[in-house]
């Protein structure tokens, strides 16, 4: 017990001035896309900062069916929150998004991570909290993925949608470990605690204003989808 409070305030130490979560930016859809199809279940992998309010916006996306925290880029030996706190693991706070490709589409799910899930042009911070494990970075599990969120990534830059250039890393998916089960639907079982108050539950209301034919009220948990 001990361990999981100081775990919990190593996440939420630099939370305690007041800091709004990131703006969310108004993103045409890709412009390279899947397009939906009644197929099996498929699995998406992204980082955009702690992975408690990246997890507890897509929690709300339609065609979701499970979303875990975790974590990507590193070796198993290291997919420990301690470890990968440190900022040495090769690891970046993550979540892995498994959703029906007939009810949601991979750029659609690019398209909620570039507008409201974090800020893509700060590199290796998000917000309040610095560092290579807060990175924003899109891991693909195949070709297809890539080029999706290359071409996104490159259209959106010649937009100029943002004040500066996206710095998100593109690549491909060597791993992915779910993280210790107290950070498992941390924004949905702490809607008080202060880093969601002030970082998180501002992309969830973003989400809904910015996505309201994608978003959906009731959210899926870690804990139902077992």
């Amino acid at each position: 017990m001990k361990r999981t409070l100081m775990a919990l305030l190593l996440c939420a130490a630099s939370s305690m001035g007041v800091h709004a979560g990131e703006d969310a930016v108004r993103i045409p859809a890709p412009l390279v896309d899947d397009k939906p199809a009644a197929r099996n279940l498929r699995t998406a992998v992204i980082a955009g900062g702690c992975f408690w309010g990246v997890q507890g916006v897509y929690q709300h996306l339609a065609g979701v069916k499970n979303v875990v925290s975790g974590y990507s880029g590193g070796s198993r030996d290291d997919a420990d929150y301690r470890t990968v706190g440190g900022g040495d693991s090769g690891h970046a706070e993550s979540v892995q998004i498994v959703f029906d490709p007939a009810k949601v589409t991979y750029g659609q799910i690019l398209q909620v991570f570039f507008s409201v899930a974090h800020d893509p042009t700060q590199l290796n911070r998000q917000g309040p909290d610095t560092g290579t494990q807060y990175r924003s970075a899109i891991f693909y599990a195949n070709d297809r993925q890539k080029k999706i969120a290359q071409a996104y990534i490159a259209q959106l830059n010649a937009a100029k949608v943002y004040p500066a250039a996206i710095v998100t890393k593109v690549d491909p998916l060597k791993g992915f470990y779910a993280a210790e089960a107290y950070h498992q639907d941390f924004l949905i079982n702490h809607p008080a605690h202060p880093y969601i108050v002030f970082n998180d539950l501002p992309k969830v209301r973003n989400f809904e204003r910015l996505f309201p034919t994608l978003y959906v009220p009731k959210a899926v948990t870690v804990a139902s989808a077992k």
